[in-house]
């Protein structure tokens, strides 16, 4: 049976993706530009800066991402480690238990800290293991931040604290 959509407005009641405001569709509601068109290198400088102005900074290289949270977070670790790092990485939920089947997948070594569904990422766990690592063979920590399956948002901040300044912290923050 094919999915037949009702007139009007589909209104979204899921973690994501999300109803986009009737202001950002009108202002989608153009053209598309041929991306060899001398106005492009002026619209792609626009739109890093207004995505700065999403995320409320004025500094730094906003990286846009055309892919779904996998393609980023695949891209996030193959572009940082190599296949046999070690990573730690807590299993607190559905897009977490993705994210560790993709890192399995790549070929790390993959220390896989489970918590029950619902409860954030055990820090006394991550501390043990950092403490645990005199030989610094662990390259990064994985976290989901926000776990919309469970609805647990970790502390990220709480959990950079641990690291040391030799260690990635991968963070899922496109579920947040």
């Amino acid at each position: 049976m094919d999915y037949v959509y009702g007139p009007g407005r589909n209104h979204l009641f899921v973690p994501g993706p999300v109803n986009i405001p009737e202001p950002v569709l009108r202002a989608m509601n153009r053209n598309n530009e041929d991306y060899r068109s001398p106005a492009v290198p002026a619209l792609t400088k626009t739109l890093l800066e207004d995505v700065k102005k999403i995320f409320k900074t004025t500094s730094g290289t906003p990286f846009l991402i055309p892919t779904t949270g996998t393609g980023a977070w695949e891209s996030a670790l193959t572009n940082t480690l190599s296949p046999g790092d070690r990573i730690v990485s807590f299993l607190i939920g559905q897009f977490s238990l993705l994210w560790i089947d993709q890192q399995q997948r790549l070929k790390f070594n993959v220390d896989v800290v489970e918590s029950d569904w619902g409860q954030g990422a055990n820090l006394d766990v991550l501390a043990s293991k950092l403490a645990e690592d005199r030989s610094h063979t662990i390259k990064a920590i994985c976290i989901v931040h926000n776990e919309t399956a469970t609805g647990v948002t970790n502390d990220l901040s709480a959990v950079r604290k641990l690291l040391g300044s030799g260690i990635s912290c991968a963070s899922d923050f496109l579920k947040g």
